[in-house]
């Protein structure tokens, strides 16, 4: 019965407090973080001072002083139980056009509905939340079994070596910050809970060529030339199909999952879930338009879907290069990840789906995510790890802006379902 009257004293101090915490969202975006160059200090001051004010003394661990990553835990005072991460990222997307935001990139702008600043969605949002449940459980600890972690990272945007990756791997697998299982608020969709996504497999290119004067083309082909055609040859790659257990294949495909994925990433979304994607970057074949270029480098970005190998795809290259002796490439390795998920079954999975239809009337569906997100390192670690976040639109876009009421939504789902996981 006490428990019950802690988990309803949860939601009543939540809207107590609703402007205290869209204003925590607001600074915080207003302590520009972007990512390179990844200088984010004045940020983590924000989630130090927040968490100070609400008598928690965090740690903080900084392989590089420029991008503190700020952790802290409590203990239930029920016994033994489970440990409960709470993660999230304090980096954000850089801004490339300040001059195209209305109010400018890191305003943090109320309009009454929206927050606006860059960041906001992709995930300042999420990491408040996970900042703000955690305090509202650390209050109520005599009522909880296990323990909960928070772990506010500083180094996702540029491949999580300095953050989320750097904890788990510090103290192998004694680190305090792997825990059991995982909840992170990267944007997703309150309609949808992230169980895996999609991997990432960066690749560079080089096309050289002996080159020539432009009008003499029967002394060699050009690089730019051999490298497009290269380019429509890898686009067979999106053909691939993965290998996935028969189940997990059906439940991907069934209609309800192809209904919420492209109503939360768009009409499309959900024939790219269980199909590789490839997308080519900046292509440099510098040359005067009148010469036979020497040399193209161009990347490319293949996502790899939720049962499929980066080997499948490299072996793929390999034949397709066999045609084109000019071409070379290489593997960037850091920039590349593995697809990966973990079991739809986990108790605290459950916990979120029923938090979430309490909280805003819609019960989410699982499905994978077709970005990365820093619970790849916890899977690949066999830890279970779920994201619940608000929608994905307008990330890393100007004007990118966080809806008021997801926001609070998120909170809420956020606290309860650790809450009920914990006090169950």
């Amino acid at each position: 019965m006490k428990a019950q009257i802690a988990r309803q004293d949860i939601l009543r101090e939540i809207e107590e407090n609703r402007e205290h915490y869209v204003t925590f969202l607001q600074n915080f975006i207003r302590a520009a973080s972007p990512n390179p160059p990844g200088d984010t200090t004045e940020a983590s001051k924000v989630v130090v001072e927040f968490l100070s004010s609400h008598d928690i003394k965090p740690n903080i661990i900084a392989p590089l002083e420029r991008a503190p990553n700020v952790v802290t835990d409590f203990n239930g005072s029920k016994g033994l139980g489970a440990r409960v991460i709470l993660n999230g990222h304090i980096d954000a997307f850089p801004v490339e056009r300040p001059d195209d935001w209305e109010r400018g990139p890191y305003s943090g702008y109320n309009d009454g509905t929206s927050i606006h600043g860059r960041g906001g969605v992709d995930m300042k949002a999420g990491t408040a939340a996970s900042i703000i449940a955690f305090t509202l459980l650390k209050k109520r600890a005599e009522h909880l079994r296990g323990s909960v972690a928070l772990t506010a990272v500083s180094d996702e945007e540029t491949g999580g070596k300095w953050g989320t990756k750097y904890l788990l791997e510090q103290c192998g697998d004694s680190s305090p910050w792997k825990g059991d299982v995982v909840l992170n608020g990267e944007p997703g969709g309150l309609q949808s809970i992230r169980f895996g996504e999609k991997g990432t497999l960066r690749i560079t290119f080089t096309v050289k060529t002996p080159g020539a004067n432009g009008a003499y083309k029967h002394v060699s082909r050009g690089a730019n030339i051999i490298a497009s055609q290269i380019i429509v040859k890898l686009l067979d790659i999106e053909r691939l199909e993965p290998e996935l257990p028969e189940v997990l294949k059906k439940y991907l495909q069934s209609d309800e999952v192809r209904r919420v994925a492209d109503d939360i990433m768009g009409p499309g979304a959900a024939n790219i879930l269980l199909q590789p994607t490839v997308n080519v970057g900046t292509m440099q074949g510098g040359a005067k338009v009148n010469v036979i270029p020497q040399q193209c480098v161009f990347e490319t970005d293949i996502r790899l879907p939720i049962g499929m190998l980066a080997r499948t795809v490299v072996d793929q290259i390999d034949e397709i290069l066999k045609t084109f002796p000019e071409a070379s490439y290489e593997v960037q390795e850091a920039a590349s990840n593995p697809a990966n998920y973990c079991t739809t079954k986990h108790p605290l999975a459950a916990h979120l789906a029923n938090a979430a239809q309490e909280v805003t009337g819609v019960q989410p569906v699982q499905l994978a995510g077709l970005g990365g997100t820093d619970c790849k390192f916890y899977r690949y670690a066999g830890v279970p790890a779920y994201v619940y976040g608000p929608s994905p639109k307008g990330m890393g876009a100007s004007g990118e802006s966080v809806l008021i009421e997801e926001f609070v939504d998120m909170l809420k789902t956020h606290t309860l379902a650790v809450w009920d996981y914990l006090s169950s």
